[in-house]
């Protein structure tokens, strides 16, 4: 009796190991297959390593070796100016940080754009490009479109003023009176009042706007302020469309159209002489000595 029951033992055990390799043998299987099934269907993408912030920065932060880890990024949707060693983030190590100039988010790519050069400060001076210059307008509540400009922000300046009588004729014969024309369009703002960060979102009612323009054109409105009025219009984001020229007067605000006087045409002068000859005066032609 003993002898069956271990044989039964025996044979049991030895049928539940067979079950126990089987059941291994097939879930190994259908796990390599599904693996290689994921691996045909996954498509290859190349990616490079570039720097990212490790934490959100803000405008005029110091950019540090810890706010930045290096994370694999698709290659084929890199952006432009993407820092992919630390000799390009930091040419000079720690001796010559960069600051950040717009703010970036956690685990977003640092750009070439959004940080300046290394020892820059976020002034204006590192928003300039080469050949540019930074002049300052004087703007009000309506000058200034009502505190809805911005660092960024693109605007076309107007001019208004009257304009001395020798110059006149030469602006589509416009009467008397003051004239408001477009001098400059699509000029970039850099900063409104001292404020040169472009992610403010609260409304700021400026008394002075700083545009980023050529040399001429800090003449030509220098120029323009000390003799008249500066009025800003804001450019539309997306707005790629050049304006043509614009002048306007009293006269053309009011449809009135100006009236030109025709001089009575000159009689001619004509110059004699009278000589009497008895009861008879005769009136001889002379030429007209004056």
């Amino acid at each position: 009796m003993r002898l069956v029951f271990g044989l039964v033992l025996v044979v049991g055990v030895g049928l539940a190991g067979f079950a126990v390799y089987m059941a291994q043998s097939y879930i190994q299987g259908y796990q390599t297959q599904l693996a290689n099934e994921r691996a045909n269907r996954a498509p290859g993408i190349d990616t490079v390593d570039v720097y990212v912030a490790t934490k959100a920065l803000k405008y005029g932060q110091e950019l540090n070796e810890d706010d930045v880890r290096l994370t694999a990024f698709p290659q084929g949707s890199l952006p432009d100016g993407v820092f992919k060693t630390e000799e390009e983030l930091f040419p000079n190590g720690t001796g010559d940080m960069r600051t950040v100039l717009r703010s970036i988010e956690k685990n977003e790519a640092i750009l070439a754009v959004k940080v300046t050069k290394p020892g820059e400060e976020a002034g204006i001076t590192s928003q300039l490009a080469r050949g540019m210059r930074a002049f300052a307008i004087n703007v009000d509540v309506s000058s200034g479109v009502s505190g809805f400009l911005r660092p960024g922000d693109r605007v076309d300046i107007f001019w208004t003023g009257r304009v001395a009588a020798g110059l006149r004729p030469q602006i589509e014969g416009r009467g008397n009176g003051d004239v408001t024309m477009l001098i400059e369009t699509n000029v970039q703002l850099i900063a409104v009042d001292q404020m040169a960060d472009r992610d403010v979102t609260d409304a700021i009612i400026a008394r002075t706007v700083t545009v980023s323009v050529r040399p001429e054109q800090v003449a030509a409105l220098a120029q323009a302020q000390s003799s008249g009025r500066l009025s800003l219009s804001l450019v539309g984001a997306d707005d790629d469309s050049v304006a043509e020229a614009i002048s306007v007067d009293q006269r053309g605000l009011l449809g009135i159209e100006e009236q030109i006087v025709e001089a009575a045409p000159m009689e001619k002068e004509v110059c004699t002489i009278r000589t009497r000859r008895g009861a008879d005066v005769i009136e001889t032609p002379i030429p007209c000595t004056n």
